[in-house]
């Protein structure tokens, strides 16, 4: 993962599809415009549906990567 800096961070481990992208909007929608979520995930779904989610919802994921079975997902609030 990049050396983006990130406004807040949201632990989505363990929870299985739809939790982490209903918890990740959630959280989306309580930032500001051009304001950066760190999300984490075990669900491998959880990698289509935040890259679908943030097409779908004009929010730009800025980086993913996986290490261990977590997925990091960087997000900007539109």
């Amino acid at each position: 993962m990049s050396e983006i800096t990130f406004d807040s961070e949201l632990d989505c481990r363990g929870l299985n599809c739809p939790l982490p992208i209903l918890k990740t909007k959630k959280a989306v929608d309580g930032l500001s415009s051009g304001q950066v979520l760190k999300m984490l995930a075990t669900d491998p779904g959880s990698v289509n549906d935040v890259q679908s989610w943030s097409k779908r919802t004009e929010n730009t994921l800025l980086d993913h990567s996986e290490d261990g079975g977590v997925y990091s997902f960087l997000i900007q609030k539109k």
